[in-house]
């Protein structure tokens, strides 16, 4: 399931709206507030691209240069003491605290996404093994089952559509 969109470098998260039954977004990352919704899940990209397209129109018409993504400064609150740490490393390495802060987020970021991968991996490994030694004793046991009560797993019912995937 992706729940994020991207369109000439513009990032948006779509969230679904309860009380309402549309498809919300944002774009993300800038200082302007564009948004965008949809009732029809199939069309929130078209919204999405339209509501960017708009903006930078927008922009152009009032003379404004339009926002860009992730300029690469923000402001980041820490605790006291962690602040005085990170300090103490980049004097003691010779370093702006700046560039400090930028190496632990690079580290961060790194390991996160190593991680990610291993887990990806993992996952796609256990469900290799899962399907060479299990699937196919599932699928007998839910054709089986079928066979003793087929009103119950066969056909549409309550505009419930049921079926296994292998």
């Amino acid at each position: 399931m992706k729940d994020s969109l991207e369109y000439k470098g513009y990032h948006a998260k779509i969230e679904f709206d309860s009380e309402s039954y549309v498809l919300r977004g944002k774009i993300e990352g800038i200082n302007d507030y564009v948004d965008f919704e949809s009732p029809d899940a199939k069309k929130i990209e078209e919204e999405f691209r339209n509501a960017v397209d708009d903006y930078l129109e927008f922009c152009k018409e009032v003379g404004k240069e339009p926002d860009k993504e992730y300029k690469g400064t923000f402001n980041v609150r820490i605790k006291p003491t962690l602040h005085r740490k990170l300090a103490m490393i980049a004097l003691e390495s010779g370093e702006s605290l700046n560039q400090t802060v930028e190496k632990a987020i690079q580290t961060y970021v790194n390991s996160y996404t190593q991680n990610e991968v291993i887990i990806k991996e993992a996952v796609s490994k256990l469900l290799d093994e899962y399907n060479r030694n299990y699937a196919g004793n599932l699928q007998r046991g839910i054709s089986m089952v079928a066979s003793f009560m087929p009103n119950m797993v066969k056909g549409k019912k309550n505009n419930i559509n049921m079926a296994y995937k292998q």
